[in-house]
């Protein structure tokens, strides 16, 4: 089951897709809302680890944060 998910995710936000954060489901993260940021790719647990435009690398979790493609 999570390699299917993995595999929709991949296909969903492939490498260099470009994203917008509305908010992040991590009280420890300095990502403020509205941050862009690029995929760098997903692993094997849907996990999207990203480049975000201020520097951080910090990923993106389907269903526990928010952000869209712009």
């Amino acid at each position: 089951m999570k390699k299917e998910l993995a595999m929709k995710v991949r296909n969903d936000y492939p490498v260099g897709t470009r994203i917008v954060l509305i908010c992040m489901n991590d009280p420890f993260s300095r990502i403020p809302s509205g941050t862009l940021g690029t995929v760098r790719h997903v692993d094997d647990m849907g996990t999207i680890h990203m480049s975000w435009d201020n520097g951080s690398s910090l990923g993106l979790i389907i269903g526990e944060d928010l952000f869209r493609k712009i």
